[in-house]
């Protein structure tokens, strides 16, 4: 078996952090956590990341970059359905490879503003809100459709991350996609 590339450690030390960040905000999740949930060191973690707060910066930029990917791949998109499924599947690919990060956009969506999570996520709900092309709280009723679509992708990610496979991209989804009001699309 191939020994991991630094790139690979990275993600999964990044993706782990995340889903911490998400479950238990920056403060409460220490260093020693992350490090016990790779399985590494806490040593051999700061190797890579020097302290918790670059460890932070790190998880939140490429979260934000991920989504602003996103929003840029349905950019030319007319809001509607159509853009609403090219989000939802993508976000969907990105939460199989992942959960972690999934989770921490849902959390970006639902911290109070003014908390400490608030604002070191802030930008990652602005790059939802590009990838949906409307603001996210302009319509209630579509608002909770939308946050209910990328929770319902990020718990079942999360919940299921040992037993879902790649086959499991269709059912993620439709879910959210049906969370959204739209009807499925049969192949």
């Amino acid at each position: 078996m191939p020994r991991p590339t630094r790139q690979q450690i990275d993600d999964e030390i990044l993706d782990a952090a995340a889903s911490l960040f998400a479950r238990h905000g920056f403060r409460e999740t220490s260093i020693q956590r992350i490090a016990d949930t790779v399985g590494y060191s806490k040593t051999g973690l700061l190797h890579r990341f020097p302290n918790k707060e670059a460890l932070q910066h790190a998880v939140i930029e490429r979260c934000v970059n991920q989504v602003r990917d996103i929003a840029t791949g349905v950019s030319d998109l007319p809001v509607g359905p159509e853009r609403d499924r090219a989000v939802i599947t993508a976000v969907a690919q990105l939460a199989l490879a992942q959960p972690g990060v999934v989770a921490l956009l849902l959390s970006s969506l639902v911290s109070e503003p003014e908390s400490e999570m608030g604002q070191a996520l802030r930008e990652i709900g602005e790059a939802i809100t590009a990838a949906f092309g409307e603001e996210f709280l302009c319509d209630p009723p579509r608002a909770l459709r939308k946050v209910g679509a990328l929770g319902a992708i990020a718990v079942a990610s999360v919940a299921l991350r040992d037993v879902l496979s790649p086959d499991a991209m269709a059912g993620l989804v439709e879910v959210g996609c049906n969370a959204l009001g739209h009807p499925s699309v049969t192949h």
